[in-house]
């Protein structure tokens, strides 16, 4: 089979994951063989590829938001032919103190899509069939990969950010997770508001319906009940907590940060304001956030690749030169 294959992770440049020939993925014991509908390029795909997250194998295919249909499974719950979703989370121990208290998405020893086990930039994969999620027919191939990690884990965000209907929400940062959220808010009839860097992604807050659109730094003109920060920069994290009023908490979400510059606790902590992080998300928070998905009819407008132009999508989103979420077709190769 073809597949992306990342063997020494350096600043990104056209040829940093090579299409490669290699042998077919034999699933295990609780394993599926998955044939690739699509795959959804994701901000920590380009932190593996460019080293900001530490390298756990001597080579990888990356990626994790797969749309993919069952091959061959020994599970009775799915049978060949079946449409499946898998996230990040590839994997759990199920036996920690975590695990245990239904904190999967903590778990000492989990596995991950596309870092530490091969992803979805591909024509076939393995992974758990406990961690595979049934997909409605409604959603399109190209249209469900992005809610299987930038969906599910913004829908993680408006949990840790204990968001509640009506309320006034803040976005900093406006990639493919912030606007599928801006959707589901929209339909909770919250007042959403974002602060974010590019044009275009401030044009197209306000085409999905923001109450207020401004700078990435930029405050909002309502103190907030709670806010999410998507970029991976401090900077923007002090903006958040500058934006939310007393008691209000920000989330964020952000694998990897670049560092959170010195700020003044009275002004923006203090008056039980709460800076959380939001890490990975759990099966029943996938299981969640589809449902909501289907009952809204949400279908983002995504930006398809072939699976050889996967350096490209990788380049336009660090540049942030996309109009909706990338996603690999590995089929158009």
């Amino acid at each position: 089979m073809k597949a992306a294959i990342l063997r020494t992770p350096a600043p990104l440049n056209e040829k940093s994951l090579k299409i490669e020939d290699i042998p077919m993925p034999i699933p295990g014991t609780g394993h599926a063989l998955l044939k690739i509908r699509a795959c959804g390029v994701c901000r920590t795909d380009l932190h593996i590829v460019e080293g900001e997250l530490p390298t756990k194998l001597d080579w990888v295919v990356p990626g994790h938001q797969v749309v993919a249909e069952i091959i061959r499974s020994h599970d009775p719950s799915f049978r060949k032919g079946d449409r499946v979703g898998i996230s990040w989370i590839g994997g759990t121990d199920g036996s920690c103190r975590f695990c245990l208290t239904d904190r999967e998405n903590l778990c000492d020893h989990p596995s991950y899509t596309g870092y530490t086990q091969n992803g979805g930039f591909a024509e076939y994969m393995t992974a758990r069939t406990d961690f595979l999620f049934p997909l409605p027919h409604t959603l399109e191939d190209h249209a469900a990969a992005p809610l299987l990690c930038a969906g599910i884990i913004g829908f993680r965000s408006l949990k840790i950010a204990e968001v509640k209907r009506g309320q006034h929400v803040g976005l900093f940062g406006f990639g493919s997770s912030a606007q599928l959220l801006l959707q589901v808010l929209k339909s909770w009839d919250c007042r959403t508001y974002v602060s974010t860097r590019e044009l275009h992604h401030q044009q197209l807050a306000r085409t999905l319906g923001a109450e207020w659109v401004g700078g990435e730094t930029e405050v909002p003109p309502k103190l907030l009940d709670s806010a999410i920060t998507f970029a991976p920069s401090g900077d923007v994290v002090v903006a958040a907590l500058r934006s939310v009023d007393k008691g209000g908490i920000v989330a964020i979400n952000a694998i990897h940060l670049d560092r959170i510059p010195q700020f003044d606790y009275d002004s923006l902590l203090w008056g039980e304001r709460q800076l959380r992080s939001v890490t990975n998300m759990t099966r029943q928070d996938g299981i969640d956030f589809l449902k909501v998905a289907s009952e809204i009819d949400l279908k983002p407008a995504v930006v398809t690749f072939r699976l050889d132009q996967i350096n490209e999508a990788l380049l336009r989103l660090k540049e942030d030169r996309l109009s909706g979420p990338a996603v690999i077709i590995p089929s158009g190769l």
